[in-house]
This record gives structure tokens, C-alpha cells and sequence, in this order.
């Protein structure tokens, strides 16, 4: 029984052994149908994918950047360029390691690194403790910065950091047209101004560096490298002149200051003959080197600023920043529009002449007042300015005058003629933000709106436009459309694109334009514009004071807009001081005197000669010549020849020293004092203060004291005129014979007709 029991055993432990075999083919064969199902849905559905993922793994593909085109003035001096930098990042875990290994710790490897970088030490340490493969630092680190961490790294035996060289924009003269040239970010972007409207021609095309590495498993593929270059950017030339632009922003700067400006400045010089702009200024300004910092200019803005800002954090301390910086990064000159005020009225007398409204021998009367409508116009002058012909009315800012000269001209004529200026529309300047203005329709515009708008007011017009227009009354008649690039250039400096002046149209005839340019000199030698009087250049030109709306805020925007010489016109300049809060507000008063020395500098620049009359002669600065080792008499005959008097200290025959020096500039006139062997010039005399008085004074009290004056701002007969300035200042120990420059001012009574 046992011995059955055994064999059926047996027999069962056959049958499964022999089943066995079978079901692992079955197996088998099931995994392999499944493997090749799943291989052909793979290579069906996801091939593609995988093929790319795999041709990534095998290949690099790395940008190469394009080098950014620099920005230089009309005489290609650079305003915009770029510098090596690095980017300073780490691979956490190997510098954890090193530090381990080194026997360091974190914490002051991050303390070190933040105080070279100038980072947040928490911050450099929360990145070294990061899991990942690569962190960035910082960006557009300098050289000496870079080289000093590259001393700590090697000093303390750091791996792991890693420094990659890039390229930062430099802005050579910082905060120079920091509105027109604008800057950019820190990926090298154009953010403001010219660097952002010609982005794409300043970024060029980056290039490209696609290799692959050989591999065995793939059938013929020995490794390769496709090199794509890079195409660095274009170059644009401004129509700036970089020596104009420092004299409009130096004057613009001090006028700015002195006046106690609220809402800030702006200043434009344009060529009458070709529109281009040849200085564009905005005070505050930044600096372009640091765009996200408080400078002086704007600290004076925004009194206290700084530490506001120091107590502020996150999201409030960002906000607080963009609402300053938003501001001051404004093109006031083409993106803010005001009220232009007694300037517009040069446009308004050429409209008048030109379409026969009125002739030069045409006379309004003034009574102090004009009533239009339900409307009682005043006068500045309240009372009155009598009878005057239409030169007279300008001269004197006559607003009664104007309305009754707008309402010779009419709405109709008056309308298109503005509107042939170019007033209330984009110039197209290549500049972000253009302002159109805001004027009136002939459905829209009442009798009383007419009346305002023929001297400056209830119409608002951008500073671009008005110097465009005022171009257009100088140059013959002819609207040119107002530019800022002269250039596009390659990186060979090859031209690609000449920027053409171009002619908008025809305005007023050339006829209109020469009869306005003798009214508007009479301005500058008659009328309210006598500040702007500059010895030697015929200046024509118009003051405008307009108050800001809402009215009887006492907030006031003082201009003048001037151009020489009038009878040749070669730039126009035009200042704006929005919100003064100095001694006057008055145009004719404070902003004359900036546009005369914008002018007086520039035109000496340009070579334009000055031509002085019989009456300013006495005024002509000239070379002191040296006649050092002369003898007194030879030295006395030099100087006599050149319309100089003499002074002699000591007896012997030999002249050894002088004041004022040799090759100094003094009116004819002048004193010079000659030491001879054995005497020596001595700082003996104290200047007195001369502050308030006329030119006839202020030069008697020097010449009293032995010393010379040399007079800006007036003519000969500036008999209302009085010194507001004067260096050396009171007080200052000088030598006999020093030369004390005077700036005069005329009495605001003169002036207040703008």
C-alpha cells in the first residue's frame, strides 16, 4: 500500500516537473510580447520625444552674446559704452565641502563673500545651504570687486565659486542727458530714452555654439561643433553736442538751485536751419551709472528722501522708489505739456502779419483791462499802455493788445495756423512718452477762449513744439521736424543709415520770418527781454510767465525762448522753470538771463563772431598781453596800444609780475598793475560788495578800490540794472588790479509785462 502511495508520488513530482519548461515559455513569452508592445508604443507615441531627449543629452547648444552698440555725440565722443564685468555664482555643494574640508564655517564664508559683494549675509548663506547645482550671486560685478573675492576664495582655498565674464553699460559722464540717453538693465535691455527706442538696433543678434560629443551607440556620429557668430549691435550717433549739452546743463543746474524750483527745469537748443537737437536738459536728472539711486539733484527734489526710504522695506520701500524715479526719469521737454504764456505770442504775431491781419503800422490801445464777452482780461501792466503800434505790443507783452489781434486774425485763421505750427500733435521725435498738447477745435473755441489763447493761455503745448515753432518763425518760414539721431552705424563704423533733416512745411514766408526777427531782437534791446542782452550777439526772443491752473495758487511757470543772431539765426534756446520759488517768478527776469548765457557760450563755440556796436565797446573783454621783462616804458606802450590803463608799483625799470595775469581776458579800460624787480603782487585789498547797485556804480566802487569789473548781463544804458551777483564774493583778500566779475539784473518793473 505504502508502495502505491510512492508511486503516485512520484508520478505527480514527473507531471510537474515536466509542466514546468512550459509555463516559463509562457512567461517568457509574455514579457517579450509585452516588451515589444511597450517598445512600439514608445516608439510610436513618444519617439520623437525621446529621440530629442537623447540629442540633448549627447549635445550642447550655448548662446553667445552680441556686444551692445555704443551711443556717442554728433562729434562721436562715446555717452554710452560697455565695460567687462563678471557674474559671480556658486555650486552649493562643493563649496559646503570645501568649507568642510578646509575647516571653515559657513557662516563666515557668507560674511566674508556678502561684504565683498555688498549682499545680506543671510542671504549668501541661505544660498550655499541651497540642493541645488548652480545659484547665481550677482550680477555685473566690477573687476576690482571681482578680484578681491578671487584673493578671498584663493586665501581660504574655496571651490566651487565660479566667475563668468559679461558685459555692464558705462555711462561715461553718468548723469550727462540722463533723460534723452536713457539706460538699461541688467540684462543688458534698453529701459529709457534712446537706449530703449533703439533697443533692437543696440542689442544686435546673439550667436550660437551647437556641439555634440561622439558616441559609439549611435552609427556614425563622430562629434561635431556648428559655430552661429554673434552680429553686435548697431552704434547711433545723437544730434547732441556734448560740449552744448555741459553749458545748458550747467546753467540749467544753477538756475534751477538759485530759484528754488519745485516741479523742476528744462532747457532745449535746437539748429533753426536743420531741427536738430544739439542740447536737451531736465532738471532733477539721475545718474545713469546707477539709475535706482537718490542723487543730490533728486535729494533737492525731495527733501529728506533718503531717509524715508531707510525706514521703509519690501513692497512699500519699491512703491515709494518707482513713484521718485518715475518722475525724475520724466523728458520734461518732451513729455510734460504747460502753458506757454507770453512766448506763444511770437507765434500769434507771425500768424497776424503773415495772413494780412494786421500790419506793422497797425496801433492797439490799452487800458489796463480787455473785456471779451462776460470776461475782464487785466493787463500786467494795470495801468495801461496806451496807444502802441504792433512792434510796441510786442515789445511790450501787451495782452489787451493781443486779444484784439487774435480777433483780427479770427478763429478760423487762427486755428489753422497753430495747427500749421505743429501744435497739438506728436512731432515724432525718437523719443518715448511725446506729448500732444491740448488746444481747440473752431466748433469748440468761444470768443473768450480765442482772447487767452492769443497770448499763452487755456492752451498747453510741450517745449519741443514751442521750440520747433519759434524755429520755424527764425529760419525763413520753414517747419522742421525736430530730431536727436544723426546716425546709425555698424560696428565698423559704417554708416547704415543717414537721419536727413526733413522739412514739415512752409508756415510764413520768409518775408513774415525777417520782419518777426527784428521784432523780437527789439524785445531783447527795448522790451521786456532786457536780461537776455548779451554784448556782441544780436538776441531776439520772448518771455512768458503763465500762471498754473487751478489759478491764484501763486504757481507760476517762468520761460524765455530766445534765438541768434537775429539777423542770421543759427539755434534757438529755450528754458523753462516750472514753479519758482526764488525772488521772482517772472520769465523776462529768471529765465532770460539762463537763456543768454546758453546762447552766449554756445554761439562763441560754434565760431559765430561776436560784432560789437560803438556802444559796447567799453564792455569787449580782450587779452591782457604779457610784459613780463619788459621795461616800464615799453610794457606802458603795449598796454596803451590795447586800450589798457596802467598802474606801476615800485621804482625799478624791469617789470617782473602784473595783474590782472597775462593772456586773461579784461575790458578795455582796465587797470593793469605792473610790479617791478623787487616788489611782489600781495593780496592787500578786500573786495567790497557791489550787490545792488547799477553798472555805473558797482564799476566806480571797484575802480576806487583798484580794482576791474567786468560786467554780464546789461548794456551801456542799463540805468534800471542792478547787480545780483558778484565773484569774488565780499570779503575776499585779492590783489590789486583782480578782475571782479558782475552779473546784473534789470528791475522786475521792467519785466513784468510777460
Amino acid at each position: 500500500m505504502a508502495s502505491n502511495f510512492n508511486k503516485r508520488k512520484v508520478k505527480r513530482t514527473s507531471d510537474s516537473t515536466a509542466k514546468r519548461p512550459v509555463w516559463i515559455l509562457i512567461l517568457f513569452v509574455a514579457a517579450f510580447a509585452a516588451l515589444a508592445l511597450r517598445t512600439g508604443w514608445i516608439q510610436v507615441a513618444r519617439g520623437k520625444d525621446l529621440s530629442r531627449q537623447a540629442l540633448d543629452q549627447q549635445t550642447s547648444d550655448n548662446a553667445i552674446s552680441a556686444k551692445r552698440g555704443s551711443i556717442y555725440d554728433r562729434n562721436y565722443k562715446v555717452l554710452a559704452s560697455n565695460i567687462t564685468v563678471e557674474t559671480i555664482s556658486i555650486t552649493p555643494d562643493t563649496v559646503r565641502s570645501s568649507i568642510e574640508h578646509n575647516k571653515l564655517t559657513v557662516d563666515n564664508v557668507a560674511a566674508s563673500i556678502a561684504e565683498i559683494l555688498e549682499l545680506e549675509k543671510d542671504a549668501v548663506k541661505d544660498k550655499i545651504g541651497k540642493k541645488i547645482q548652480n545659484e547665481t550671486l550677482k550680477k555685473k560685478v566690477d573687476k576690482a570687486t571681482a578680484d578681491k573675492l578671487r584673493e578671498y576664495v584663493n586665501s581660504a582655498k574655496l571651490s566651487g565659486i565660479v566667475f563668468t565674464e559679461d558685459v555692464k553699460r558705462y555711462y561715461p559722464y553718468n548723469n550727462f542727458a540722463a533723460q534723452v540717453i536713457g539706460f538699461c538693465g541688467t540684462d543688458n535691455q534698453g529701459l529709457e530714452g534712446v537706449e530703449s527706442i533703439y533697443d533692437d538696433e543696440l542689442s544686435g543678434v546673439p550667436g550660437r555654439v551647437v556641439s555634440a560629443q561622439k558616441s559609439t551607440g549611435i552609427e556614425g556620429n563622430n562629434g561635431y561643433e556648428n559655430y552661429i557668430a554673434a552680429q553686435d549691435g548697431n552704434s547711433v550717433v545723437l544730434t547732441i553736442d556734448e560740449t552744448i549739452q555741459s553749458y545748458v546743463q550747467k546753467n540749467l543746474e544753477a538756475a534751477a538751485a538759485d530759484n528754488k524750483v519745485a516741479e523742476g527745469a528744462a532747457s532745449i537748443v535746437m539748429n533753426v536751419k536743420t531741427g536738430e537737437i544739439l542740447a536737451m536738459c531736465t532738471e532733477p536728472n539721475y545718474d545713469l551709472n546707477a539709475p535706482f539711486e537718490i542723487t543730490d539733484s533728486i535729494e533737492a527734489k525731495y527733501p529728506g528722501i533718503k531717509e524715508e526710504l531707510e525706514n521703509l522695506s519690501g513692497v512699500e520701500y519699491n512703491n515709494k522708489l518707482s513713484e521718485v524715479m518715475q518722475v525724475v526719469r520724466r523728458n520734461k521737454a518732451v513729455v510734460d505739456s504747460y502753458e506757454p504764456g507770453s512766448t506763444f505770442k511770437s507765434v500769434t504775431a507771425s500768424l497776424a502779419i503773415d495772413t494780412g491781419a494786421c500790419t506793422l503800422s497797425d496801433t492797439f490801445s490799452c487800458g489796463g483791462s480787455f473785456t471779451v464777452a462776460d470776461r475782464r482780461i487785466k493787463c500786467a501792466n494795470t495801468n495801461g499802455h496806451g496807444l502802441q503800434d504792433f512792434s510796441q505790443a510786442v515789445q511790450n507783452s501787451c495782452n489787451p493788445a493781443f486779444i484784439q489781434i487774435g480777433q483780427k486774425l479770427g478763429k478760423d485763421r487762427f486755428i489753422d495756423g497753430v495747427n500749421a505750427f505743429g501744435f497739438f500733435k506728436k512731432t515724432g521725435i525718437e523719443m518715448p512718452g511725446e506729448a500732444e498738447g491740448l488746444g481747440f477745435s473752431k466748433d469748440s473755441m468761444t470768443d473768450v477762449d480765442l482772447a487767452t489763447s492769443s497770448f499763452g493761455q487755456s492752451i498747453t503745448v510741450t517745449p519741443l513744439q514751442m521750440v520747433a515753432a519759434v524755429s520755424a518763425v527764425a529760419n525763413g518760414g520753414t517747419l522742421m521736424k525736430p530730431h536727436l539721431v544723426k546716425q546709425i552705424v555698424n560696428s565698423d563704423m559704417g554708416i547704415v543709415e543717414n537721419v536727413q533733416p526733413e522739412t514739415v512745411r512752409q508756415v510764413i514766408s520768409p518775408e513774415t520770418s525777417r520782419k518777426m526777427c527784428e521784432i523780437l531782437e527789439s524785445v531783447v534791446s527795448q522790451g521786456g527781454g532786457k536780461n537776455a542782452y548779451l554784448a556782441g550777439y544780436r538776441i531776439a526772443g520772448k518771455t512768458g510767465t503763465s500762471e498754473k491752473i487751478p489759478r491764484g495758487h501763486s504757481k507760476y511757470v517762468a520761460s524765455f525762448i530766445g534765438f541768434a543772431p537775429a539777423d542770421d539765426p543759427q539755434v534757438v534756446c529755450l528754458v523753462i522753470l516750472d514753479e519758482p520759488n526764488g525772488d521772482s517768478y517772472y520769465g523776462g527776469t529768471i529765465a532770460a538771463p539762463v537763456v543768454r548765457d546758453i546762447l552766449g557760450e554756445t554761439l562763441q563755440y560754434l565760431g559765430v563772431e561776436a560784432k560789437y556796436t560803438s556802444d559796447e565797446e567799453e564792455y569787449v573783454d580782450i587779452e591782457v598781453p604779457d610784459v613780463s621783462g619788459m621795461s616800464q616804458a615799453d610794457a606802458g606802450i603795449v598796454l596803451d596800444e590795447q586800450g589798457f590803463n596802467v598802474k606801476v608799483s615800485g621804482s625799478s625799470e624791469l617789470i617782473v609780475d602784473q595783474i590782472p595775469k597775462a593772456h586773461t581776458k579784461a575790458a578795455q579800460g582796465s587797470t593793469i598793475v605792473l610790479y617791478t624787480d623787487g616788489e611782489k603782487a600781495m593780496r592787500s585789498i578786500v573786495v567790497p560788495s557791489v550787490i545792488g547797485q547799477t553798472p555805473a556804480e558797482a564799476n566806480a566802487s571797484l575802480v576806487n578800490d583798484g580794482l576791474n569789473a567786468k560786467i554780464k548781463g546789461v548794456s551801456k544804458s542799463g540805468k534800471n540794472a542792478t547787480c545780483i551777483g558778484q565773484s569774488p564774493v565780499e570779503g575776499t583778500m585779492v590783489e590789486p588790479g583782480t578782475v571782479v566779475t558782475l552779473n546784473f539784473r534789470y528791475d522786475e518793473s521792467e519785466t513784468t509785462n510777460d
